[in-house]
């Protein structure tokens, strides 16, 4: 069996990249796939606390695939905002003002 530190540092590790990700990037794209990494670090949060507290129910699993679940509709509609975005912008920086100021 593994120790606990493993899987808790590589949550941490993914987390501070996707972290990393979100705060430093301004194409909208990059910033998605930083908000997934998190996700993604979440949810192996939640795989190992299931598999070292166990419970009936299998809580960490099941909260895991909900998860999974929540990332696939939230990219989805993200995508698809950043494809109008980019259609009524004609790019995708963040940063950037919106364009109808001047």
């Amino acid at each position: 069996m593994i120790h606990l530190w493993l899987p808790l540092a590589l949550t941490a590790a993914l987390f501070g990249v996707g972290l990393y990700g979100v705060l430093a990037r301004r194409n909208a794209v990059l910033v998605l796939v930083g908000v997934e990494i998190m996700l993604g670090a979440a949810g192996l949060l939640l795989i190992t606390s299931g598999v070292k507290f166990t419970d009936s129910v299998l809580a960490g699993q099941s909260l895991t695939v909900f998860l999974i679940t929540i990332a696939a509709a939230e990219i989805v509609v993200a995508l698809g905002l950043i494809v109008l975005a980019y259609r009524s912008r004609g790019n995708i920086d963040v940063s950037a003002p919106r364009g109808d100021d001047e």
